[in-house]
C-alpha cells in the first residue's frame, strides 16, 4: 500500500502556536499514514518541540486543526490521547528512578486499562496488569530485569523502559522524541532495531520520530520532514529528501553518510 493510499491516522492542518508576538509554529501541515515512519528534523528552535507538543495534547494550536483518526484531538492532553491510541515515550525513568522495570511498566497499564492508581502491591493482583506488563517486557528483552530499579539499568536499557512504557498503552501511533539521545554510536542502531521489533510485536501502525542524528534518520524513515524557524520546510520520501542539497543544507549543514 503507498503512502498515498494507506489509511490516515494522525492529521496536522494548517498548525501554529503563539505566544504572544513570538511565533513558535506557523502554517505547519503534517500527515502520518498507516505503514509511515515518519522522521521530524531541524536545528535547534526550528519549532520540533513545539510542533510534538501540539501533537500529543499538551499545548492548543493558536490556530489549525489536529486530527487523529478522524476525531480532534487538539489539547485533549497525553493521557487521555495515549488511551485513543496515540503515546510518547513517557521518560517514566528520569521521573521515577527509584521504581523498578515492573513496576514503571504497571503505571502505564494503569492508565492504558483506566484503572485509579493502587499500591504496587494491589497492581500485581491485577491479571489486566500483568499480562500487559509481561507482554511488553517481554517484547523489550526486559523480563529478567523485572525487579531491577530503572536508575540502575544501563543508560540503553533505560531509553528502551521509557518507549516500554508508552508502548505498554498498546499504541497506533508512537511518537519518539529523541530516543538515543545521549546513547552512545555503537548501541544505536541496537537501540533502533529493538524498538522497532517490538512496535511490530505489539501492535504499533506508524512512528513519528523527532531525531537529530541524520544517519540514523537516513536508515529507518520512510520520509522525512524538515523544519526551520517554525515553518515546514520539506516533507518528502526519504531517498528524495537525502537527495536535496539545498534542504540538507538548510537543515544540518552536511549530508548524511
Amino acid at each position: 500500500m503507498t503512502i498515498g493510499t494507506a489509511p490516515r491516522l494522525l492529521d496536522a492542518v494548517g498548525v501554529s502556536k503563539h505566544y504572544g508576538d513570538f511565533v513558535a509554529l506557523e502554517d505547519v501541515s503534517l500527515k502520518v499514514s498507516k505503514g509511515d515512519f515518519v522522521s521530524v528534523v531541524g536545528p535547534n528552535g526550528a519549532g520540533k518541540s513545539t510542533l510534538v507538543n501540539v501533537l500529543t495534547g499538551l499545548f492548543r494550536p493558536t490556530n489549525g486543526s489536529v486530527t487523529f483518526r478522524g476525531q480532534d484531538i487538539a489539547g485533549i492532553g497525553p493521557v487521555e490521547l495515549g488511551r485513543r491510541g496515540l503515546a510518547r515515550a513517557f521518560q517514566l525513568v528520569s521521573v521515577f528512578p527509584d521504581l523498578t522495570v515492573g513496576e514503571t511498566l504497571s503505571v502505564a497499564a494503569c492508565s492504558h486499562l483506566n484503572l485509579r492508581w493502587q499500591w504496587f502491591s494491589d497492581v500485581g493482583k491485577n491479571a489486566g496488569v500483568t499480562e500487559i506488563v509481561n507482554r511488553t517486557a517481554k517484547a523489550f528483552g526486559l523480563e529478567a530485569a523485572i525487579d531491577t530499579p530503572a536508575r540502575s539499568l544501563p543508560h540503553g536499557r533505560r531509553k528502551l523502559l521509557d518507549v516500554a512504557s508508552a508502548l505498554a498503552l498498546h499504541p497506533k501511533v508512537l511518537l519518539l522524541d529523541e530516543p538515543t539521545a545521549g546513547v552512545s554510536t555503537a548501541d544505536k542502531d541496537g537501540v533502533m532495531q529493538t524498538l522497532l521489533a517490538a512496535s511490530d510485536l505489539l501492535g504499533v501502525e506508524a512512528t513519528l520520530l523527532v531525531e537529530h542524528d541524520m544517519d540514523l534518520v537516513a536508515r529507518y524513515s520512510s520520509r522525512i520532514v524538515a523544519m526551520m524557524a517554525g515553518r515546514k520546510i520539506a516533507d518528502l520520501p526519504t531517498g528524495e529528501f537525502l537527495r536535496n542539497e539545498e534542504v540538507l543544507g538548510i537543515v544540518v549543514g552536511k549530508g548524511v553518510h
